[in-house]
């Protein structure tokens, strides 16, 4: 399972403004409006705040993997977003979150939606690549970068 096959890069954010988790979740989830055919931002953020009731999505070292499922989706869909200053998310070593790989998965795909999850999860625990996408500017750029660690594993 690929990232790039559910990542586009108009829905990569090099330079999240969100200041706490509501406004992070409704920033990255307003790139996939369209694409999730729901009819506000709000919408997928009520479903990640649900899912954010079961437990923190920020899963330490400045990652958080904010994730949820809809009925309607027939694919999954991936935005991802940098803060620079990073964000309380709750995570479980109490440090602030950076880099946010958002996911929208369909209902009926639990065992795919995991697989995914720990795909993130593998790519994220390389150090280098993490400094990799603290380092680079723009959309373009962090997109290639997420694309090149994809390819490489």
């Amino acid at each position: 399972m690929k990232l790039m096959d559910y990542l586009m890069e108009e829905w990569v954010i090099p330079d999240l403004q969100g200041t706490d988790k509501p406004s992070i979740l409704k920033e990255l989830a307003s790139v996939l409006v369209k694409p999730c055919q729901v009819a506000s931002s709000e919408e997928l953020v009520q479903v990640l705040l649900e899912r954010e009731k079961l437990g923190s999505t920020g899963i330490g070292e400045g990652v958080a993997i904010p994730h949820g499922r809809l009925k309607k989706l027939k694919n999954f869909f991936i935005a991802f977003g940098r803060s620079l200053r990073g964000v309380d998310f709750d995570s479980i070593d109490r440090k602030p979150s950076q880099l946010f790989f958002l996911v929208m998965a369909p209902e009926n795909l639990a065992v795919d939606n995991l697989k995914l999850l720990g795909r993130i999860i593998t790519l994220l625990k390389e150090p280098t690549f993490k400094k990799r996408l603290m380092e680079v500017l723009s959309q373009k750029e962090l997109f290639r970068i997420i694309a090149e660690e994809d390819e490489r594993y």
